[in-house]
C-alpha cells in the first residue's frame, strides 16, 4: 500500500479517536505534542491535517497529516509511523510494502480496477462525514457511531473542479457513481452525481475487499430512500467468520450496523444483512453454507406483516438447506432494530436475545418453551408501550401535552401550550427550529391552508430552508397531532390523566404457581403476618395485618378506612409507610398536605379502587376534610363549577370525582371530630417499653449491617403480587346475624357496617381456600369471623373506650405505678415522669385530658406546682375481658351450632 492510499483511507478523526482527543465545537484541543493550557492545536477535518499555532511547540510552523501525526505523538520514526497508521486502517500484513515505498521511486499510477475506485471513493465518503454537519446530524438521530462503524456521506460534489483529473471521471462513470448529462454552459462535459445526499455502507467481497456501495437517503421527503451501486456484489458487513457458530440475520443494511457498534453482540454473535424481506439472495445463502461451525441462525427483521412472512419463508428455505440448524427470531418491541435502538439502551438487545423466539418446536436447545403470561390486574398509571402508542412514530413526542415536539433529518417543531379542544381548529403556538438553532416563532391555526402556506415562505426566508420541505412536515406534524388530541380527549372522558394509560400486568407461569401455592395453604393470614415481619416492620404483629387488610379492600366495592393514633414520635407514620409499600404502588396515592379544593380537581375515575394515604390528618384545613371524609363516606365528590362555552358565554355544569378509594391516615389527636371517627377503624400503636426496645435493637442490628435490605424489599414484591392475584369478588356471609358487637361501642350502626365488611376481607383473602355459589360469590366460614374478631378486637375496645389509645396506654401505666403506693396517694408531675418516661409537653397533654373527663384531680397552685389524685378507678382490663368473652361465646355458640353441617356447602344463593 503507498502512503497516499494511506493518507486517502486513513481520516484524522479515526486518529484523534484512537488516542481519545476530541476537538471541541471550534475544532480546536489542547496541544498532545506539548505543554497546552489553551487549545492551540487546529484540526482541519476536510484535509486531514492538524496545525499546532502555539511556539512552543515542536510541531510549530508544520502541517501535520495522519502519519506525522502519529510520529510525533508516537515519538517514532516515520517507517514506524506508518506501520502504525496501516494497523489502524486493519491491514498491517500491508505495512512492509508500504513502508518501502518510503525512500522507493514513485511508480506511474496505474489504470485503477472497479475494486480500488470503490475503496478510494468510500474513504473520500467517510472522511465527507466529518465535514458535513447533516450527516452527522442524520446519522446521530439514527442511533448510530460513526467511531464504532464505518459509514459514509456522498454529498455528490466529489467531482467539481475536477476537470484536470478526467480519469477520476472516468472512473467514478465506470462504476456507476456519475452518468453524462448534457453539457454545461461552458460547452463542457457535465454529469448527474448517483444517489445524492445519502449516508452510505460498503459492501465487500470473500477477500474483505469492496464490491458494492449501499446508500440511504437523508432526506425524508424523496419517494426513494435506498440505492445500491449498479453491478454491486458483496455482503454487509462483510463475509461472516468462519468460526461462527450462532449468526444474526438483519433485515437491512442500517439495522445490521446498528448492532455492529455493540461490542458485546459482535463478541458472541456474527452478522448479516439481508438488504431486505426479498433479497437474501444465493451469494448470502452461500456464504451461510460454508459456516461450518454454526449452530443456530437468528432472525432479526422488522416487527411487521412482511418482516414476519420473510422469517417464515428463509426460515423454512434455510431449514431445507442446513437441516441441523437452530432457527429463531427477536421479538422487537418497537417497529425494527434501529427504531429499538433508538428507544432504548444497547443492553435491550442482550435481553431481546437471551428471550428470542425459536421457529420450530424441537429446536430450542435451553429448553425454553414458549408458555403464555397470565394477566393479572390494569395498572391505571403505568406508561403505555411505545410500539403499541398509535401517536408516537419516531420522532414525534407528545410526553409533554404542552410541549409536543417533531423532529426531522433537518427541523424541530414544537407546540408550545395546550391543544384547543374544540375539533373545527387547531390554533397554536409553533416554534420551528433548523439545525444551526435558528428559531422562527408563530401563532397558526394548521387547519387553515393560506396561513401554513405564508408561514413556510416565511420560515424558509428566514431559516434557509426549503418552503416545500416546510410544508409537508408541517401537514403530517397535523395529521400526528390530530391523532394525539382524540386519544388526549378519549382519555380525559374516560377519567384518565391525558399522560397516563392503563396496560397490565403480567406474571410469568412459574410466578402464577408460586403465589397460588401460598394462597392456597392453609392459614394464609398468619403466613401474611410473619410476612409482613421480613419487610423491617418490627413488632405490631396484629396492627401490621388489620392495616395491610384495611389497605387490601381498594380493591372491593366497599372498602375500609383507618385512623392511627398515636404521639409524637410513636412510629404511626412509618408503619402506615411501611403496610402501604405492600401495596401495589401503582394503586397508592400519598400525601403529606392537601389544599381545600384540590381533590375536586382530579380526574373522574383517579381515585376508582385506589388507597389513599395521608400521613397527618391533622393539618387538613375543614373544607379538604370534609372533601376527604366524603369520599370515604359516599365515594364520590359532586361539586358544580362555572364552564366556558365556545361562544364565550358562562354556565354551570358539574365536577365528579368518583372513588371508592380504601384510606389510611395518621393522627396525635385523642379526640378526633365524630363524623371522622366513625367512619374508620381506630387503631392505637404500640407505645410500650417493650416495643421501643425492639425498635432500637432492629436499628442498631440495621447500622451494623445485619439486616438484609434486598430480602426486605423481595418480601415487599412477593406481597405485592400476591395482592395482584387477589381477585375482587362479592363475598356472602351466612353467619353475619348471628355475632352481635357490645351495644355500648361508639356509633354502633357504623362499626358493625365495618365489621361486616372487615369479615369480608378475611374471606377475599381466603379465597383459593373458600368455596363459591352458583354465581361466583365466596362464601364466608365461621374460621373467617374468628379471625376478624381477633384482629380487629383492639379497635372494638377503642370504640368502647373512653379514652383513646395513646391516652389508655398512659392511663394505664399511671394506674399501676400509683396502686403500688395506695390508691389514695397524691402525685405530682415528677413521679409521672418516673412512671412513663413521657416529657413534660406530652405529660401535660394527657394529664389535662385526665381532668377534664374526671379521671384525676388537680390541686394546689401553679407557683408551688400542681399535685394530682386518681378519683376514678376504672377496670379497663374486666372491661376487654367481657367483651372478649362475649364475642368468644358467640363463635362458639356459633361452632356447635353449625358443627354437624361442617362439611356441608351453605346453600346457594
Amino acid at each position: 500500500m503507498e502512503i497516499q492510499d494511506i493518507k486517502q483511507r486513513l481520516s484524522l478523526s479515526v486518529v484523534l479517536s484512537y488516542y481519545n482527543l476530541k476537538p471541541d465545537k471550534n475544532l480546536r484541543l489542547q496541544c498532545p505534542f506539548h505543554k497546552d493550557n489553551t487549545p492551540s492545536l487546529q484540526v482541519y477535518y476536510k484535509t486531514h491535517t492538524a496545525y499546532c499555532f502555539s511556539s512552543n511547540c515542536k510541531t510549530h510552523g508544520k502541517s501535520l497529516d495522519v502519519i506525522d501525526f502519529i510520529m510525533h505523538k508516537e515519538d517514532c520514526t516515520k517507517a514506524q509511523a506508518i506501520a502504525k497508521a496501516v494497523a489502524l486502517l486493519g491491514e498491517e500484513n500491508q505495512a512492509v510494502s508500504a513502508i518501502s515505498a518510503v525512500t522507493a521511486p514513485k511508480a506511474e499510477t496505474p489504470t485503477l480496477s472497479r475494486t480500488a475506485v470503490l475503496q478510494n471513493m468510500f474513504t473520500y465518503f467517510k472522511n465527507a462525514v466529518h465535514n458535513s454537519r447533516p450527516a452527522q446530524e442524520y446519522i446521530k438521530q439514527r442511533g448510530l457511531d460513526a467511531t464504532k462503524i464505518e459509514v459514509g456521506y456522498n454529498t455528490a460534489q466529489f467531482h467539481h473542479g475536477a476537470r484536470k483529473e478526467q480519469t477520476l471521471i472516468n472512473n467514478c462513470v465506470a462504476v456507476g457513481l456519475l452518468s453524462p448529462w448534457g453539457t454545461s454552459k461552458t460547452g463542457d462535459q457535465a454529469y448527474k452525481p448517483f444517489a445524492k445526499y445519502c449516508i452510505c455502507f460498503a459492501l465487500k467481497d470473500r477477500a474483505n475487499h469492496i464490491t458494492g456501495l449501499y446508500f440511504r437517503s437523508t432526506e425524508d421527503n424523496t419517494d426513494q430512500k435506498h440505492y445500491y451501486l449498479k453491478e454491486s456484489t458483496g455482503l454487509y458487513p462483510s463475509y461472516p467468520n468462519p468460526e461462527t457458530q450462532k449468526l444474526i440475520i438483519a433485515e437491512s443494511i442500517i439495522d445490521a450496523a446498528s448492532l455492529l457498534q455493540i461490542e458485546s453482540i459482535t463478541k458472541q454473535y456474527g452478522l448479516l444483512a439481508a438488504y431486505g424481506t426479498n433479497r437474501l439472495n444465493e451469494q448470502m445463502k452461500q456464504a451461510i453454507g460454508e459456516l461450518k461451525e454454526l449452530k443456530e441462525i437468528i432472525f432479526a427483521f422488522d416487527n411487521d406483516q412482511p418482516g414476519h412472512k420473510a422469517v417464515e419463508k428463509y426460515s423454512q428455505e434455510l431449514k431445507q438447506q442446513l437441516p441441523k440448524l437452530i432457527f429463531s427470531k427477536l421479538e422487537l418491541p418497537c417497529k425494527d432494530v434501529n427504531e429499538t435502538l433508538q428507544a432504548h439502551e444497547p443492553e435491550v438487545f442482550l435481553h431481546l436475545l437471551e428471550q428470542r423466539t425459536f421457529l420450530f418446536s424441537n429446536e430450542n436447545p435451553d429448553e425454553k418453551k414458549e408458555m403464555p403470561l397470565l394477566p393479572i390486574v390494569e395498572l391505571p398509571n403505568a406508561q403505555a408501550n411505545p410500539k403499541e402508542d398509535p401517536v408516537a412514530p419516531s420522532g414525534f413526542n407528545a410526553q409533554n401535552p404542552s410541549k409536543i415536539t417533531y423532529a426531522t433529518p433537518s427541523v424541530k417543531y414544537t407546540i408550545l401550550g395546550s391543544l384547543p379542544k374544540q375539533l373545527d381548529t387547531l390554533k397554536v403556538m409553533l416554534q420551528i427550529e433548523n439545525k444551526q438553532g435558528l428559531k422562527s416563532r408563530n401563532k397558526v391555526d394548521l387547519y387553515q391552508d393560506k396561513q401554513v402556506s405564508r408561514l413556510c415562505k416565511e420560515a424558509s426566508e428566514k431559516l434557509q430552508l426549503t418552503a416545500g420541505l416546510i410544508e409537508q412536515e408541517l401537514y403530517q406534524l397535523t395529521e400526528l397531532v390530530e391523532a394525539f388530541r382524540e386519544t388526549q380527549l378519549a382519555d380525559t372522558a374516560a377519567g384518565l390523566p391525558t399522560t397516563e394509560k392503563p396496560t397490565a400486568y403480567f406474571f410469568t407461569p412459574k410466578e402464577t404457581k408460586e403465589l397460588e401455592v401460598f394462597l392456597k395453604k392453609p392459614k394464609v393470614i398468619d403466613r401474611l403476618c410473619e410476612l409482613l415481619g421480613k419487610t423491617g416492620i418490627v413488632g405490631e404483629e396484629r396492627n401490621r395485618i388489620f392495616l395491610l387488610l384495611i389497605a387490601i379492600s381498594y380493591k372491593m366495592k366497599d372498602p375500609l378506612h383507618s385512623l392511627i393514633q398515636g404521639s409524637s414520635g410513636s412510629g404511626k407514620t412509618k408503619i402506615v409507610r411501611q403496610v402501604s409499600d405492600c401495596i401495589p404502588q401503582e394503586c397508592v396515592t400519598r400525601f403529606t398536605r392537601i389544599s381545600d379544593k384540590a381533590l375536586y380537581n382530579y380526574p373522574k375515575n383517579y381515585f376508582t379502587n385506589r388507597l389513599l394515604i395521608i400521613e397527618d390528618v391533622d393539618g387538613l384545613s375543614e373544607e379538604a376534610e370534609m372533601a376527604f371524609r366524603e369520599l370515604q363516606s359516599s365515594g364520590e365528590l359532586r361539586s358544580s363549577v362555572s364552564i366556558k362555552l365556545e361562544n364565550g358565554s358562562i354556565t354551570a355544569g358539574e365536577k365528579v370525582v368518583s372513588g371508592p378509594i380504601a384510606s389510611m391516615s395518621c393522627t396525635t389527636k385523642g379526640e378526633v371530630y365524630e363524623d371522622n371517627m366513625s367512619r374508620v377503624f381506630l387503631i392505637a400503636v404500640d407505645e410500650s417499653t417493650q416495643q421501643t426496645k425492639r425498635i432500637i435493637e432492629y436499628q442498631n442490628a440495621k447500622a451494623s449491617g445485619m439486616i438484609n435490605a434486598k430480602q426486605e424489599q423481595q418480601a415487599k414484591t412477593f406481597i405485592q403480587n400476591l395482592i395482584r392475584m387477589i381477585a375482587p369478588k362479592e363475598v356472602i356471609n351466612p353467619y353475619a346475624q348471628k355475632i352481635q358487637l357490645p351495644e355500648k361501642a361508639h356509633k354502633i350502626r357504623r362499626l358493625n357496617d365495618l365489621f361486616q365488611n372487615f369479615i369480608k376481607m378475611v374471606t377475599l383473602v381466603n379465597q383459593y381456600q373458600r368455596k363459591k355459589t352458583e354465581h361466583g360469590a365466596l362464601i364466608a366460614e365461621i374460621q373467617d369471623l374468628e379471625t376478624a374478631i381477633e384482629i380487629m378486637f383492639e379497635s372494638i375496645v377503642l370504640k368502647v373506650d373512653e379514652l383513646d389509645g395513646s391516652l389508655r396506654q398512659f392511663y394505664e401505666q399511671l394506674k399501676g405505678f400509683i396502686e403500688n403506693k395506695g390508691k389514695q396517694h397524691e402525685f405530682n408531675r415528677f413521679e409521672v415522669r418516673e412512671a412513663t418516661g413521657l416529657g413534660k409537653t406530652q405529660q401535660h397533654h394527657y394529664l389535662t385530658r385526665l381532668t377534664e373527663l374526671e379521671y384525676i384531680q388537680q390541686s394546689g397552685f401553679a407557683n408551688r406546682g400542681f399535685r394530682y389524685k386518681i378519683v376514678h378507678w376504672d377496670n379497663h382490663k374486666t372491661l376487654r375481658d367481657q367483651i372478649k368473652n362475649n364475642l368468644n361465646q358467640q363463635i362458639e355458640k356459633l361452632k356447635s351450632e353449625h358443627q354437624p353441617n361442617a362439611n356441608r356447602t351453605p346453600e346457594k344463593d
